[in-house]
């Protein structure tokens, strides 16, 4: 025999299920609108940037006693991503060529090993807040006749291929045919450099003072003197960007402005270079 529901159990029972469909909504809900953990920071994945330097570069950019990656540059980076609810960044080690190839690749988003201003660098990436003074300097052994750039002429010098300095000779030797300098291109390390100058294989180097004046020291090579050249830009050291970084450019800008403001910049140029060696403030925007 057949049972007919009476209207009002066929109404309660309407009910329960509407309160069951409303809790389950409810939690849905809770689950999509709860994307922050306990702490308040986001559970979603951070976007990882890839960091590319040489890492022989000191004090910019070494290894220290542990074999950690370490030097001006990194400790600048770590700070500037330091919180980031978005991104979180992995450092690779290359050699120099590699790391323009990357960024031109997109395997690297962002170059940091003592990178200079060129004019041929600004046309294929994005340069970002410069976060250091590093001037250029004339590099020779004591007693050398060799006192400025117009005396290179006949010498002997050693240059990682593809740099600014290499940039620099190559253009000298194409305004002075006659007298060329005589470029030795190597894959060596700056301290390797210096130390073949210091032993009388090379007669001048070209490079950056922060550097020159780090490896003197650390290496004692006593046979060196250190000549400031004149420079008709800004001697700065930058991040470099990737095409189409834009977003990340300005997310790396913001926080290199801040860290210049809040001190950050000067106890790290303390600690890596010995003194103080920082942009101008009007530069860093």
């Amino acid at each position: 025999m057949n049972r007919r529901i009476s209207v009002k159990k066929l109404v309660k029972y309407s009910a329960l299920l509407a309160l069951a469909f409303a809790a389950v909504g409810t939690l849905a809900a809770c689950s999509a609108s709860n994307s922050k953990s306990e702490s308040g920071k986001s559970d979603e994945k951070k976007v990882t940037i890839e960091i590319a330097t040489v890492g022989t570069t000191r004090p910019f950019s070494y290894d220290d006693e542990d074999g950690k990656l370490t030097g001006y540059e990194i400790e600048v980076l770590k700070e500037v991503f330091k919180g980031s609810d978005k991104y979180e960044i992995n450092f690779n080690k290359t050699k120099w060529t590699s790391v323009f190839a990357g960024l031109d690749s997109d395997r690297f988003q962002i170059g940091a090993n003592n990178i200079s201003y060129s004019k041929e660098r600004a046309g294929k990436y994005l340069y970002g807040n410069p976060y250091a003074k590093n001037p250029t300097v004339l590099v020779v052994r004591k007693g050398t006749d060799i006192k400025s750039l117009d005396d290179i002429g006949g010498k002997s010098t050693e240059v990682v291929q593809g740099t600014s300095t290499a940039k620099q000779l190559e253009d000298y030797n194409k305004e002075h045919p006659k007298k060329e300098t005589k470029i030795n291109y190597t894959d060596g390390t700056i301290q390797q450099i210096l130390v073949n100058l210091n032993e009388g294989r090379a007669d001048y180097k070209i490079f950056e003072r922060i550097s020159v004046d780090t490896i003197i020291k650390d290496q004692n090579l006593e046979n060196l003197e250190v000549i400031e050249l004149p420079s008709d830009q800004q001697p700065y050291v930058y991040p470099l960007f990737a095409q189409g970084q834009e977003e990340l450019k300005t997310f790396v800008d913001k926080r290199i402005k801040k860290l210049y403001e809040d001190g950050t910049l000067e106890e790290l140029s303390q600690k890596y270079f010995g003194g103080s060696y920082l942009p101008e403030a009007k530069d860093i925007k």
